[in-house]
């Protein structure tokens, strides 16, 4: 049976309008650059620009390497089961609410889209005195743990343009210095594993390695975190062990799906 047609609301808003079409473009048919959203909407290159960086403020979007959209963390976690998101985050609940049971501390999963990190997935510990879920919350990727592992990644022309001055014209303070966060991240490489003293948050303290997919890229960062006043740097190879065989475990899980 054939759909009934929809009766436009009587005091439609264009600008959201056109930010709905541009994210359902996103979500089933890919990625687009301005030029592109422009023409599919017909308008200017500017309101294109304008709305796809509020699609990308609020996470529905993120702009890639290549200054292509692409569909962000919201949409891909509203997505159906299979998508990527949705796969990762039901494979690796299990092992952390186990790495949890293990340590004892709040453990998270997240994703790095451009300069941002989002957690996608937080299992709290029962301690009184926790880090709570940061679940849905996104960070600037050099300031949290996984963020500096995935950044790590990225060869220096690909931190170059992702750290761009352009891309920070109407928000410079925020953008880091290359030469200390490339310093940071060579460390971060070597160790395999990162700290986070109080980068992101006061008074909280994370470690975090990442999780790779079948082809070794990195599908996402694992970390646990915890209160400052309870860090002690002797346990920390202890934290970093269960954190590599719980990123293990997920790994294995992941390439038994392919």
């Amino acid at each position: 049976m054939d759909k009934p047609l929809k009766t436009p609301p009587p005091y439609a808003i264009a600008s959201v309008d056109h930010a709905l079409r541009l994210a359902s473009v996103l979500q089933l048919e890919g990625g687009m650059t301005v030029s592109q959203a422009a023409t599919r909407l017909g308008v200017a290159r500017s309101t294109a620009h304008r709305l796809l960086s509020m699609l990308v403020y609020r996470d529905f979007a993120i702009q890639d390497e290549d200054r292509v959209y692409r569909a962000g963390p919201v949409l891909e976690l509203a997505a159906h089961s299979r998508s990527q998101t949705s796969r990762l985050r039901a494979a690796a609940l299990p092992h952390l609410r186990r790495l949890v049971e293990d340590l004892d501390e709040t453990a998270n999963l997240s994703i790095r889209t451009g300069d941002t990190v989002r957690f996608i997935a937080s299992v709290e510990c029962a301690q009184a005195l926790r880090v709570g879920s940061r679940e849905g919350m996104v960070f600037p990727a050099h300031r949290t743990t996984t963020g500096q592992l995935m950044l790590a990644e990225l060869d220096d022309q690909q931190l170059a343009q992702l750290y761009a001055p352009d891309r920070y014209r109407d928000r410079p303070a925020e953008r880091p210095d290359l030469r200390e966060l490339r310093e940071r991240l060579t460390r971060a490489a070597g160790g395999g594993f990162a700290v986070n003293q109080e980068n992101s948050e006061r008074g909280l303290i994370a470690v975090g390695v990442l999780i790779r997919d079948h082809d070794s890229t990195p599908a996402a960062g694992l970390s646990v975190a915890l209160p400052s006043i309870r860090y002690d740097p002797a346990h920390l190879h202890t934290v970093v062990a269960a954190l590599r065989a719980t990123a293990h475990a997920v790994q294995a899980q992941l390439a038994s799906a392919y």
